[in-house]
Order: C-alpha cells, then structure tokens, then sequence
C-alpha cells in the first residue's frame, strides 16, 4: 500500500493575471477584483492526468487529505485513483495556519510522499512544518500553481507532476535534494527582487519533468552585448506602427532604458513609437492596448535563468487570451550568452493545453542574443 498526502493552498495564484506579483497578503484584494481559483483547478488537472497515465493497481494507493477546498473539492468524479481518507476539514477562506494543521494531521496519516498545489510561499510553509513535525525528509512533489516559482521541488506543470509520480511509483525516480526559494513579494512589488535560500526539500529527480530551481545569472561584462540588443530593438521594432510588450526581467529593462523608457522591471509593460502607453498592465490591461492597435505586435520575453521558463513563471498577465490575440509568432524571446549557458531550451506552460500544442509544433524558437544576431532554441512543453 501506499499512502499519498495532498493538500492545496487555495490562494495561491489569485494575483498573477493582475499583476500583483504574487498572493502573499494580496489574496483577499484579488478575489475582490475578480480573480478565479487557480491552484485547485490545476490540483484537479494533475488528478486527471495521473487518472491516465498511472498503470498501477488504484486500489493500493490511499490519498490522505483536508476534506473541502484544501483537499477533497478538487478530486475527479466518478474516477478510481484510489481511495481517499479525510483527516482535516478546509471551508471558506483558508490561511497559514490551516495549511500548517493540514500537514499536521495529513503527515499523522504515516505517508510516503506529500502532493501540494501552490507556489514558492506554499513551499516554505510545508517544509517548515514538515521540519517542525521532525521529518523534514519527507518526499514532496509540487503542483505549480503559484505567480512565480523559483523552488526545485516543482514539477514543470501538472501534467509533468503526474508524469512524476507516476514514475516514483514504479520505482524508476531516485529521490534528491532540492532548494526552497522564495521572493519577497513586498520587496519585489517596490521593485526589488530579493530570492532567498530557506530550505532544502527531497523531491524525486527528474531533470525531464521537475523544473529545478531558479538560477540568477550575473551579467557583469555583458553591457556592450546589452547595448546592441537594445540597438537592434531600436532599429527593428521601434517605430509608430509596431507595439511592443515588454515582459519583466533585468534585461529587458535595461535594453529599454537604453531606448529612454523606464520600466517597472518586474511588470509588464507597452510602448510605441517612442511612447510609453502602458506600466504594469494586468491581463485586461494587456488586452485593452492590443484591442486599440491596429498595427504589429512584438512581445519581448527574457527566459528564467537555469529553468527555461519563457511563459508560464512570473508572467500570468500573458494569459491564453493575450497570447492568442498577440499570435504566437509575434513572440521573441532575448538572452544574453550568460543565461544561455544556463537555458538549453525555452519552456512553455500557458495552462492552455491547446495553447501549448501550438507551441509544441513550433518545435523551435527564435531568440536575439546580441545586434542582429539570433539563436533557435528547441520549444519543450512539459
């Protein structure tokens, strides 16, 4: 028999295509404008995939969870995955400390491995309790369902996270140490970007399915490879009929103060011509300036260091809807040669299945990684 702890953070993601850079403390604000779950419906996701993807007898597994939104709510009907065991109750708004006495009671369950959906903030909390209930080697696997993820203990989507466990039962995973990262969402929402280092986690390994955690590249030396990215941009893009959409990073807020706009740096923005139309848009903020221009669009996206995340981590503003309306070959990634030592592939993951099909068909992408010079990256849909 194996017994499987699951647990959701059913606020996490709520800010991400508002643009508030994360539900730390925002939760409330974001529900309140409108913000749809997040986090259980791709709890459900994962669900539903390992319903298909797992060979193994069901009825040897026991998923041990909170009965409600933590838990229980985000189960397939009608689908054997096993049996399920209620040992917390989670109804209404849910906070640090319902999460803290759900690995309490779930861990109690004596399980083998903890499935959690969330994101970085979720992460510590688990770890830490786990840690506080003397077992900090207790093996967890990520759902991703936060703003932006920089721990190594997420798989790449919730179908990657199927994948994985899937393959931990058939015994073909090793189990590993991993980083626990974190941002500090009030730092990063004044624009600073502060990762730390709380904790270790053991995930199984799978370079293929778990994203790894996130690499910060120095670019120290690169600011003549800086200056021609943004001479190309000025050349190439930069005139009254092309819109520009800035997507967040260093980079690319350098190249534009190199061009004389000042960005938010951890935001997405617009500009046209030589005009900024618009800061820190959210997705209906994004959909507006797209839906008043009538000419073309670039959308300019930096990949995360080490994970290779082009969509799909820090960026939710760019929502399937966005990308659609922008079309997928108006998208051009930019890496200086220090983060391509680091991105080896450009990682898709919209939370639109067909979305990321089109992607995949692509195979490859473009990339400008210095004055009129390009590189293609293979696409990977995890």
């Amino acid at each position: 028999m194996v017994r499987l702890g699951l647990i959701v953070n059913p606020d996490a993601g709520l800010g991400g295509k508002l643009g508030l850079k994360g539900s730390d403390g925002k939760a409330s604000l974001a529900r309140s404008l409108g913000a749809d779950d997040r986090s259980g419906p791709r709890m459900a996701s994962f669900l539903n995939h390992f319903s298909t993807l797992y060979r193994g007898p069901f009825d040897e597994i026991t998923w041990i969870t909170s009965q409600g939104r933590m838990g229980t709510e985000w189960f397939p009907k009608n689908v054997n995955i096993g049996s399920v065991a209620e040992v917390h109750e989670s109804k209404g708004i849910t906070s640090f400390n319902d999460t803290l006495l759900a690995v309490e009671k779930i861990v109690a369950g004596d399980i083998d491995l903890l499935i959690y959906a969330g994101g970085d903030g979720t992460t510590r909390d688990i770890i830490a309790a786990l840690d506080n209930l003397g077992i900090p080697k207790t093996p967890v696997i990520g759902v991703p369902a936060g703003v932006k993820m920089y721990s190594g203990s997420f798989a790449a989507s919730p179908k990657a996270a199927a994948e994985v466990l899937s393959a931990w039962l058939r015994g073909d995973l090793l189990l590993a140490s991993t980083e626990v990262l974190d941002l500090d969402e009030e730092l990063y929402r004044n624009g600073d970007w502060v990762v730390r280092h709380y904790a270790e986690a053991i995930t199984p390994s799978s370079p293929r399915w778990m994203q790894g955690s996130k690499q910060r590249v120095e670019s120290s030396g690169e600011e003549e490879i800086i200056q021609g990215l943004s001479d190309h941009v000025k050349e190439m893009l930069v005139n009254d009929n092309t819109l520009i959409i800035w997507g967040s990073g260093g980079t690319l807020s350098t190249i534009a103060e190199y061009l004389g706009f000042k960005l938010t740096t951890l935001g997405m923005d617009a500009t046209l011509g030589n005009k900024l139309i618009g800061l820190d848009l959210d997705e209906q903020g994004l959909l507006d300036v797209l839906t008043n221009h009538e000419g073309d669009t670039t959308v300019l996206l930096s990949p995360m260091g080490g994970q290779g995340f082009l969509i799909g981590r820090g960026n939710l503003q760019l929502s399937p809807e966005v990308i659609r309306k922008v079309g997928i070959n108006s998208i051009l990634g930019i890496v200086t040669p220090a983060k391509l030592l680091t991105v080896r592939r450009l990682r898709i993951e919209t939370g639109d299945e067909k979305l990321d099909e089109e992607f995949s068909l692509k195979r490859y992408m473009k990339v400008l990684q210095g004055y009129r010079t390009t590189r293609v990256l293979p696409v990977s849909i995890d």
